[in-house]
């Protein structure tokens, strides 16, 4: 396969590299004890693969999935050495994540003749949401367009202030209505502005709570329904953020948010803090839904664009 034989951007690939230290570090330590003093792969090797890549949070569905596709390569190649294993698993890994639709987003860009571009962002309090709206701004205005945040958490005072102050570092406007407020007419003023001032990129914050989840469908279903007064397809994008650090949790959160509303897009967060970086592989493969943006550090440049080839690479390249 020529997965890996791509040349990555220096820069971003070093920031994801370090960003990945600690999950690939963990991951790698657990793979060199597993085939030591074993030379070929065998059902021993496969046995404790699977282990790792579930201690990993790789998910159970999806490390199964990854066993099957190697046992294939053992079968088909009769004999494959263990010094071999690190790149078949990154083949093999790259081969799962390409069969699920990213549309291939290399930069922060949004499709031609969407205009304002609307990205409703879930999820729930303290996984990294409201800084990720902020660092999506800044990348989309580095990127050249115009963007607006509408602050529909209306239900914390802190939310609200919180995505002030990230509107005010990516420099960008914001639109907010004081706390307690229809958070559906906050987007619809959002919107309303964003199409009076023909700004490129519209992002709707949304209430951080996991409540009864009929009561979180009715909320965002009326925000949409609304945003759709003024930009009749909106929203064009649902993306879900989800902290990379709680391992299985997260599964959790995806699993409730995909039931609650139509999740298009996955942003994973703290990605640099955690040995759980598995879980990229897992939630994209069992959700079917895209990880679209990956965030690696606490700088402003340290939400990446995610790219499968250069996170597969990144996770199983030892230094």
């Amino acid at each position: 396969m020529s997965f890996f034989k791509k040349i990555f951007s220096s820069e971003k690939k070093e920031t994801l590299d370090k960003g990945l230290e600690k999950s690939k570090s963990s991951f790698l330590g657990k793979l060199s004890k597993a085939v030591a003093g074993k030379s070929k792969v065998d059902d021993d090797v496969l046995d404790n693969l699977e282990e790792i890549l579930v201690s990993s949070d790789v998910g159970v569905n999806t490390t199964l999935k990854i066993i099957e596709r190697i046992e294939a390569r053992v079968a088909k190649d009769k004999y494959l050495g263990t010094d071999e294993l690190n790149l078949i698993l990154r083949e093999e890994i790259a081969g799962l994540l390409s069969e699920i639709d990213s549309g291939n987003a290399t930069e922060f860009e949004v499709p031609e003749g969407k205009k304002p571009y609307v990205i409703m962002v879930v999820g729930v309090n303290g996984v990294g949401k409201t800084t990720t709206i902020g660092k999506l701004a800044h990348q989309f205005k580095k990127a050249g367009k115009s963007v607006v945040l509408g602050a529909a958490d209306t239900f914390r005072a802190a939310a609200i202030d919180q995505l002030q102050i990230w509107a005010d570092r990516a420099q960008v406007p914001i639109v907010k209505q004081s706390m307690g407020s229809d958070p559906a007419s906050v987007a619809f003023d959002t919107l309303q502005s964003a199409v009076t001032q023909n700004v490129d990129v519209v992002i709707i914050d949304t209430a951080g709570r996991l409540h009864n989840k009929v009561n979180l469908m009715n909320e965002l279903t009326k925000v949409k329904r609304v945003m759709q007064k003024v930009v009749p397809d909106a929203p064009h994008e649902v993306l879900l953020v989800l902290d990379g650090s709680t391992g299985q949790n997260a599964f959790e959160q995806a699993k409730q948010f995909t039931a609650a509303t139509e999740v298009t897009a996955l942003a994973v967060t703290k990605l640099d803090g955690t040995a759980k970086g598995g879980v990229v592989i897992g939630i994209s493969d069992q959700f079917q839904i895209p990880v679209k943006y990956i965030g690696v550090g606490e700088g402003m440049e340290h939400l990446q664009v995610f790219n499968k080839f250069e996170f597969v690479d990144s996770f199983f390249t030892s230094a």
